[in-house]
């Protein structure tokens, strides 16, 4: 596994984009897509823990940590960029537990790592124990000079209202989260609330209901894709597949990267 010798300029860079403006923040799911979305011009790129999890042949929620320390070290090593980490539910049940975990992602590069309050086999937590997860992880995160996202599930899960996910949003940042995250706003008005109300940078996941430009007018600063580029790769594979199967034919082959386009995310042989 490689090392990053020194990450702080990454993570100085990563908390400086979190000033002031709006930045999209595009999910890889491996070392190719992470360096394809550098030659493109993102000044941060994040993991996705369903993007990584299809990659090696999984549903979501079923990679280990170790697995997922090897892959950000992988994407830090070649990256000059800023890497934030989907690091779920903080692999830990304890306070000492997520404070492990914070370090190893810390030796292998993270800038930014976030937290959910959903724990698979529980569901989404109440918001003190949540809220004291959140405290514990920030508390670890921030002595390595991390940026900590925390993430209200109950979008996702169905098990809270828009005022729920307020009130835990608020919460988490006043327990020292740098940026929240309500992945599942899909209207204009709840994603307007939230940045409203909870205070501090808010993150949002781009839907197909959504597009930057208005994210961007209600103070959104901070936009990311999870697993859809992801999705989107595999996608255009399979259709690809389907008329290879079908017709036999190159249709496909319109859509590559071109050799410049590879050039610029690999470099040359």
């Amino acid at each position: 596994m490689a090392v990053l010798s020194d990450p702080s300029p990454r993570r100085s860079e990563f908390v400086s984009l979190h000033e002031a403006g709006t930045f999209v923040m595009p999910n890889a799911w491996d070392v190719g897509s992470a360096l394809v979305l550098q030659s493109l011009g993102f000044e941060a790129v994040a993991t996705t823990s369903s993007g990584l999890a299809a990659a090696l042949g999984r549903h979501d929620q079923n990679v280990t940590l170790a697995e997922l320390t090897v892959h950000v070290a992988d994407l830090c090593s070649v990256l000059d960029v800023p890497l934030s980490v989907d690091s779920e539910d903080g692999y830990a049940a304890e306070a000492g537990g997520l404070q492990q975990t914070v370090g190893q992602l810390a030796v292998a590069g993270a800038a930014g790592l976030s937290i959910e309050d959903f724990i698979p086999g529980r569901g989404v937590l109440g918001i003190d124990e949540a809220t004291e997860r959140v405290a514990a992880f920030s508390a670890a995160a921030h002595e390595e000079g991390i940026v900590v996202t925390a993430r209200a599930e109950n979008h996702l899960y169905e098990t809270g209202d828009l005022d729920d996910t307020i009130s835990r949003l608020r919460s988490y940042h006043d327990a020292g989260a740098d940026v929240v995250y309500a992945p599942g706003l899909d209207t204009w008005t709840e994603i307007s609330r939230v940045v409203g109300e909870v205070g501090g940078p808010v993150n949002v996941l781009l839907l197909e209901s959504l597009n930057v430009p208005e994210l961007s007018a209600l103070g959104v600063r901070r936009v990311s894709t999870g697993g859809s580029l992801a999705f989107a790769a595999y996608g255009a594979m399979a259709s690809a597949g389907r008329e290879l199967l079908d017709t036999g034919t190159t249709g496909f082959m319109a859509g590559v990267l071109d050799g410049p386009g590879r050039e610029a995310a690999f470099g040359q042989e």
